[in-house]
């Protein structure tokens, strides 16, 4: 019988020396213990390890018993009072071990799980492991960050729940995880408070370095992919909860201000291989990005931090957070760079940031990240949420500020659709410029000069893909028609009639010859569809068009037609703006020569 067998060996090692101990008095007492736990034996092997004469054997000893009873805790149902033996000698022992080996035992068997049970173990082995880092006098700052980093590269490979459904059903666990987590850490954090209490000149002991760490995987993860919404019918957000414990131990170990406003680079580890650097500076850009969206969007800890700053300033700060989230196409995480950005925004006054911004290098690739997720990006409130926050960020210029971004997205946007929206954005200045009392030099004059021409051209001349370009045209046209009419030629503001010599050779004229041919073009193929319709006698005949230099999908003959047809009334469009803009052209200079007769 298991029981005896164990007995036998007690009472064997009882009357034995601790030094006496042997690597098969070891081996005895574990494989007896595990075969005492597998036929059911749990009470009687608990009896055996409260007796007081067993002590220093279980001091030993014990912990050799963690794996078999984890796996007997993990097996048995939630109401098995064999389940609750277990649990009782699991903590006796955490009670009597030594605490070295038995933190090895315990992160072994943390190291060791997989799936669907990380989280269950991690659980169960939480508040033991808690209580024999406590009892550790050496290295236990190490122990205990070696602790934090088991348990968080263990739930790292599990996905995240996110939609309300997947946090309230849980099915990993990791809801419960993180909060015990969190608690479990809370002992050596209060360590670290009374030590920077009762020394001013404390600045970073081991442990609090330990808890650092910790603290900056966990806003890598979870909480950077983590939906952080206040989600109606669930009353404790579990991942709310996890980032509001979070935000308040780094302001407890005086982090949060450092790791707000710098990159503290000299905090990376210095790794000999650079691919483990790279990864290292990734991961802390990542968890910087989502503290500045925790403390800013959703004002975790905003209460403890410091009204000395500007807005300007908040912005400047938040923008190289911002572009790390930006290039992600994680809908969770690209929604922190678009909240983030719009916040830290909507702080700063219309027209209250200098030219001298776009210096930095975050305030140019910030906005060439939006047009980037304004373009690519596959979910649409995304898409229109980037471009209502593009306008934002051009409304927060000044004039100067505004001309050069302009300049810069016209030649860095590569859309036309963004390049329209743009030019727009011109002609608004530029009506604001011409209705204003005060002048403004930089959409008037010979500053506007130069914006135009990079807008009043076409990029390939009479080449030009008029179809796929035909937003930019639209809004080009409709800009210098509203010169035109705006602007006299006596008055000559802008500078439009100074350069109109110009306009007309590198944009109204290839513009011309542009639609003729584009309108030939596509009248042939309208021509030649209805002729291989007509000679296959069947509308269905499935085939293939290019349009503005892209195959399009197989489609009917008669879809291919509508296509075209839609093509034909772009272009007619055009030409209907096109000669309208000519017609004012010609009756304002007629209109200035008969003045000056």
């Amino acid at each position: 019988m298991a029981v005896d067998e164990l007995q036998a060996i007690i009472q064997r090692c009882q009357i034995l020396e601790e030094a006496d101990f042997k690597g098969e008095d070891f081996n005895l007492f574990q494989v007896a213990g595990q075969k005492c736990l597998e036929d059911g034996y749990a009470a009687q092997l608990l009896e055996v390890i409260q007796n007081e004469k067993n002590k220093v054997i279980v001091k030993n000893m014990g912990w050799n018993l963690v794996s078999p009873l984890v796996r007997c805790i993990l097996m048995y149902k939630q109401e098995d009072d064999k389940r609750e033996h277990c649990l009782k000698i699991l903590d006796q022992l955490a009670q009597l071990c030594n605490p070295k080996e038995l933190v090895l035992g315990l992160l072994e068997q943390i190291e060791q799980t997989s799936g669907e049970q990380v989280c269950q173990t991690v659980l169960l082995l939480l508040r033991p492991l808690q209580t024999v880092l406590l009892k550790l006098q050496h290295k236990k700052a190490y122990s205990v960050g070696l602790s934090l980093a088991m348990i968080m590269n263990q739930l790292t490979p599990l996905p995240v729940p996110y939609t309300k459904q997947q946090i309230q059903e849980d099915k990993l666990g990791l809801c419960q995880c993180c909060p015990a987590v969190v608690e479990f850490a809370k002992p050596f954090v209060n360590e670290v408070v009374k030590n920077m209490e009762k020394s001013s000149e404390y600045n970073g002991t081991e442990l609090k370095e330990e808890l650092l760490k910790f603290c900056m995987k966990s806003l890598e993860y979870p909480l950077l992919t983590a939906q952080l919404e206040q989600l109606e019918g669930i009353e404790e957000h579990p991942f709310r909860h996890f980032a509001t414990e979070i935000i308040d131990i780094l302001w407890d170990i005086r982090e949060v201000i450092p790791l707000v406003f710098s990159y503290r680079k000299g905090r990376c580890p210095d790794w000999e291989n650079e691919e483990f650097a790279d990864i290292e500076r990734k991961n802390s850009a990542d968890s910087l990005a989502c503290l500045s969206y925790l403390v800013f969007v959703q004002h975790f800890g905003i209460d403890r931090f410091p009204v000395v700053f500007s807005s300007s300033y908040l912005l400047q700060c938040n923008m190289m957070h911002i572009e790390v989230l930006l290039k992600r196409t994680e809908e969770s995480v690209l929604s922190k760079g678009l909240d983030l950005l719009e916040s830290s925004l909507l702080r700063v006054e219309d027209n209250g940031l200098l030219r001298q911004y776009l210096e930095f290098r975050d305030f140019i690739n910030v906005p060439q990240d939006l047009v980037k997720v304004m373009t690519l990006c596959p979910m649409e409130h995304l898409r229109k949420k980037s471009l209502s926050i593009l306008q934002l960020f051009i409304d927060k210029f000044d004039a100067e500020g505004k001309y050069t971004l302009f300049r810069c997205l016209l030649k860095t946007s590569n859309h036309a659709g963004v390049e329209g929206y743009i030019i727009k954005n011109i002609k608004d200045q530029i009506h604001l410029s011409l209705t204003k009392t005060r002048d403004n030099i930089w959409f008037t004059g010979h500053h506007l000069i130069s914006l135009l021409d990079l807008v009043l051209l076409l990029p390939e001349g009479a080449e030009t893909d008029l179809l796929q370009n035909s937003d930019r045209i639209m809004a080009s046209l409709n800009l210098l028609r509203y010169l035109v009419i705006k602007d006299g030629e006596s008055d000559n503001q802008t500078g439009v009639w100074t350069t109109l010599a110009k306009i007309e050779q590198n944009f109204l004229k290839p513009l011309h010859v542009g639609l003729n041919m584009s309108k030939a073009h596509y009248e042939a193929e309208i021509k030649n569809k209805k002729e291989n319709r007509k000679e296959a006698h069947s509308s269905s005949t499935v085939c293939s068009v290019s349009v503005s230099g892209e195959r399009m999908p197989a489609m009917t003959t008669e879809v291919q037609l509508q296509v075209l047809h839609s093509a034909l009334f772009t272009f007619d469009l055009i030409e209907s703006v096109l000669a309208r803009v000519e017609e004012l052209i010609e009756a304002k200079v007629k209109a200035g020569m008969d003045e000056n007769r």
